[in-house]
């Protein structure tokens, strides 16, 4: 049984995409499922919009969600060079032997003449398609555009008749060919076109399966025919479900979060929960499973189970998701990512001189936390005193007295604690809350907002244990002087 070599192919005209990560994904699961190859090819024959900029930081977005590649840019391998701008040399014989052969011709019609024709044929309500008028030029008038360096394109001559396949997800699908017209193959200024490229590439590079999204499905079929022209063996076809928004409208780049390092890696997502996040995109892995690692994904994956329907990015649950994967992080690695995301720095000043008050701070923070670029706003009452509004302090449903006293109270009782555990604290702060008529949720909610000036924080009494005594009895006191002024 012939080797499994799949690829994902990105060009390089803008960045890394959402929709191409997933891609790329069901191409490393099936590969490394079925103990391939995968393979990465950058597609960059359009010179006026491939950028080095977008080359980088795709790789760099797919090296960061763990979708490491076996051959292609900065790994090499044996079937390089793996940028199409690099291998321009390697695709003129393959047009030069559809010319020679009569499966291809030269079109010399300008964008005008081609321009006006569309118009022509939108008015008369036929589809737009190439008439076909260079493909019956004879030698003569062949020789004399030449001769007069007149610009063209290399077409493929497309018969009418029925193009099928069997689709790795949608099954057999089926296609007129007539509709088409004649294909180009390559553009008037000799770059040919990424239909051709993408044949000669994955053939050269012995792909195997071809997995991409379903918006490819009319080029797989045009591919076919240069397949079949050039005499060269037909890889397996796949093509994945669409990936819409919640109101089944399509994906936008200008419009919706659709990049992965811009919208989700600099916001603080994990890749491990985006990675988790976009497989279920599509493919179900069976019994309601929703929570994997890519081990654990490589091993159940299986391109059967990938839908035909159009997938719904749904980004509550994302967020979700990605709230689950920071609690599971251990403290110290959660230390580590979350850190990166603080831009203060007086902030970063201060936990480098207060470490362990920065590991207490994040665990109490990391159940609330959904996004690591949170972070600051969760834990910068830890290490600075709050200035509260007596808004907060009171809450909803207190008035200034009754806030007041419970201020008073706490900071009497909790200056006669030695040990200033969150226990401690609660056993005092409940039994004076008792002995004073006080409700206990009026008492220690003051006392939170005292200490953090937020109204939704970590707890009092973790919130106290954190802070010791000295801090904490400072913020209770200047809240008091707030009340009273």
């Amino acid at each position: 049984m012939a080797e499994v070599r799949v690829r994902i192919a990105p060009s390089p005209t803008g960045k890394l995409h959402i929709g191409t990560a997933r891609v790329a994904l069901f191409n490393y699961l099936f590969a490394r499922q079925q103990g391939g190859k995968f393979i990465l090819r950058v597609e960059d024959t359009d010179r006026e919009r491939s950028k080095d900029e977008f080359d980088q930081e795709i790789l760099d977005g797919l090296e960061w969600l763990g979708l490491r590649w076996d051959e292609g840019p900065r790994v090499g391998g044996e079937y390089g060079p793996y940028y199409q701008r690099e291998r321009l040399d390697i695709y003129q014989p393959y047009l030069e032997k559809l010319l020679e052969e009569g499966k291809a011709y030269r079109c010399f019609c300008t964008s005008e003449e081609l321009a006006s024709e569309r118009q022509e044929q939108e008015k008369s309500g036929q589809p737009p398609r190439y008439s076909g008028r260079c493909r019956h030029l004879d030698e003569a008038a062949i020789s004399q555009a030449l001769a007069e360096n007149k610009p063209y394109a290399v077409r493929l001559k497309v018969e009418p008749g029925e193009i099928t396949f069997i689709d790795l997800v949608r099954g057999e699908v089926k296609w007129q060919a007539e509709l088409f017209g004649d294909v180009v193959l390559a553009r008037s200024d000799g770059m040919p076109l990424f239909l051709l490229t993408n044949v000669i590439d994955d053939y050269l590079m012995k792909i195997s399966h071809v997995l991409r999204g379903e918006d490819h499905l009319t080029n797989t079929f045009k591919q076919i025919l240069i397949y079949r022209a050039l005499e060269l063996p037909l890889p397996k076809f796949g093509h994945l479900p669409m990936i819409l928004n919640c109101d089944r409208s399509k994906m936008s780049k200008r419009r919706d979060p659709v990049s992965v390092n811009d919208d989700y890696r600099a916001k603080g997502y994990l890749p491990e929960a985006l990675v988790n996040f976009i497989a279920l995109l599509g493919w179900a892995p069976g019994k309601d499973r929703e929570i994997m690692n890519l081990e654990e994904m490589t091993k159940l994956f299986d391109i059967r189970r990938v839908g035909k329907s159009s997938s719904i990015f749904d980004p509550t649950k994302l967020l979700w998701m990605n709230g689950y994967y920071i609690r599971r992080l251990p403290l110290g690695e959660l230390a580590k990512r979350a850190g990166e995301f603080v831009k203060s720095d007086k902030l970063r000043q201060a936990i480098a001189h207060n470490p362990a008050l920065y590991q207490r701070a994040l665990a109490l923070a990391a159940e609330r936390l959904k996004t690591l670029d949170e972070i600051e706003e969760l834990i910068e009452y830890f290490f600075f005193a709050p200035d509260p509004s007596a808004t907060v302090l009171m809450g909803k449903k207190l008035d200034s007295a009754i806030a007041k006293q419970a201020l008073e109270l706490a900071q009497e009782k909790l200056a006669e604690l030695e040990d200033f555990s969150a226990a401690s604290c609660q056993e005092i702060l409940r039994q004076a809350a008792s002995e004073r008529h006080l409700l206990a949720g009026d008492l220690l909610w003051t006392v939170r907002a005292a200490l953090t000036g937020k109204e939704a924080s970590p707890g009092a009494f973790e919130m106290l244990e954190a802070l010791g005594r000295e801090e904490s009895l400072q913020r209770l006191k200047m809240a008091r002087h707030l009340l009273s002024a």
